[in-house]
Formats: structure tokens, C-alpha cells, sequence
């Protein structure tokens, strides 16, 4: 098990991203989220792997990164951010009700994060849409419970974020983070 490994997952536009910015700005190491890179890859190239095209071969490209990130985190020894997870793949097949294919439960389990994982949940005031979240709220709450309920199944203690500005998130991560130290 890799206890330093961190994640924090949620639905879109739930404040992820920016809070795991903050924490990095106080010197805590991370790895950044696979979907929006990956979309935005595709989408320069003309690929099919996106969401709103091929979502299973969206899914393996997410698996690939996650496990890539897995694996370079893995080799630090200070505790580290992980914007999403390779369970984040599961609940993703999952929402969209694609089976989850064995190698990609395999991969869930096989690849373990701290216990402790950090969950943002949708927050009305500052969710918004771009061109590569294209989410609307429905299925942005839908993908936190989704979520929730397969890093729960998988073992893992999950945690809300509170609804508070990011310095207060980052305040409440670091605490937690510390005290599984």
C-alpha cells in the first residue's frame, strides 16, 4: 500500500484541481488529473478518446495515465496529491454504464491509495461548464455519488470536502493528511 498517496476525486468543476494548486503551492507534491489532458490531446489530434466519442477507449487512456501517475508518486516518499485515482476509471464506467472490464478492477485494487480519500462534492457556487467539462449539474452530482459509493466499495474512508474557500480546503486536507502521518 502506498499510504503517502492522497486522492481527491469528486465530479466535475467541484474545485479538485484548484485545491490540489494550493496544496502544491505549500509544498506538498501532486499529480495532475488524466481526463482534461487527455481530451485536450485528442481533441488537437482528431481523436475518437473522449468522452462524448469512444468513452471505453477513454476510459483505458484514463487507466494508462492513472497508472502511470501511480507508479511515479509511488517513488516519492513525501506525501502526494492525486488529482483523481485509477478507482475514478471504474466509477467512471460505471456512471456511464459500460462494464467495468477485469483488468480495470484489477488494476483498482491492485494499485492502492491511502484509505483516506477526499471527496468534492457538488457545489452549486462554484461549478462551471468548459469545453472539455461538458457536464451538466445532473450528471456532475451523479458522478460524486458514483464516485463516493466505488472508492466506499473498494475500501477506501471518504471524507467531504466542506463547503469553503480553497485556503480553508487546503487547511482541512493538510490536517487530515498530517494526522495519517
Amino acid at each position: 500500500m502506498c499510504d503517502h498517496l492522497f486522492v481527491v476525486t469528486g465530479g466535475p468543476g467541484t474545485g479538485k484541481s484548484t485545491l490540489i494548486e494550493e496544496l502544491a503551492r505549500r509544498g506538498l507534491q501532486s499529480m495532475p488529473e488524466a481526463g482534461r489532458a487527455i481530451i485536450r490531446d485528442q481533441v488537437r489530434i482528431g481523436g475518437a478518446a473522449v468522452p462524448w466519442g469512444d468513452r471505453a477507449l477513454y476510459a483505458e487512456l484514463m487507466l494508462g495515465w492513472e497508472l502511470r501517475s501511480y507508479h511515479e508518486a509511488a517513488a516519492l516518499e513525501r506525501p502526494v496529491m492525486m488529482d483523481r485515482g485509477i478507482p475514478d476509471v471504474v466509477g467512471y464506467l460505471t456512471l456511464i454504464g459500460l462494464p467495468v472490464a477485469a483488468h480495470i478492477e484489477a488494476a483498482a485494487r491492485l494499485h492502492p491509495y491511502n484509505r483516506l480519500v477526499f471527496l468534492a462534492p457538488y457545489w452549486p457556487a462554484i461549478f462551471t461548464q468548459d469545453d472539455e467539462r461538458r457536464q451538466d449539474r445532473r450528471e456532475a452530482e451523479a458522478t460524486g455519488r458514483v464516485l463516493g459509493e466505488t472508492y466506499a466499495r473498494l475500501g477506501y474512508r471518504i471524507v467531504e470536502l466542506p463547503f469553503r474557500g480553497v485556503e480553508e480546503r487546503a487547511d482541512f486536507v493538510l490536517a487530515r493528511v498530517e494526522g495519517e502521518r
